[in-house]
């Protein structure tokens, strides 16, 4: 007798439509940075657990590690906000556990530009020209 295949994946995982770059963008385009975490210049890494439905909404988070400051409950909103595509598990609901880490780093500051400003001394008229003298004045910026 022949034996038969069995097959491999029996349940088929979630995916989130884009995959895992579609993810990061989502997390860039709408992490807001928690003001004390900014006050404290905090930074790192978040790993946050989570589950998912059968329909692919998440139904719990856990933070595993956190940096406080905000950063937690921020992590944790951006994972509420994803939503993955469930294939059909041969009509079983099934829920699913997974794990992401977001990243915290300060954002990039901008120099503040330097200005300078220099007004020429008046000078003063000749006996002969009656005429109002122009003053000069110079702005120079300088950017670092």
């Amino acid at each position: 007798m022949k034996k038969s295949k069995q097959v491999k994946n029996f349940i088929q995982r979630p995916s989130y439509p884009g995959g895992r770059t579609a993810i990061n963008e989502l997390i860039k385009r709408e992490l807001k940075y928690p003001e004390r975490a900014l006050e404290a210049k905090v930074e790192g890494k978040v790993k946050v657990a989570y589950s998912l439905n059968h329909k692919g909404v998440v139904i719990r988070t856990k933070v595993e590690k956190g940096l406080g400051h905000g950063c937690d409950e921020e992590a944790v909103r951006l994972v509420n906000m994803l939503r993955f595509d469930v294939p059909k598990n041969r009509g079983m609901r099934v829920t699913f556990k997974k794990t992401i880490t977001i990243n915290f780093r300060l954002p990039k500051q901008k120099k503040p530009a330097v200005s300078y400003q220099y007004a020429a001394p008046k000078s003063k008229p000749k006996k002969s020209q009656p005429s109002k003298p122009k003053k000069k004045s110079y702005t120079i910026t300088i950017q670092l």
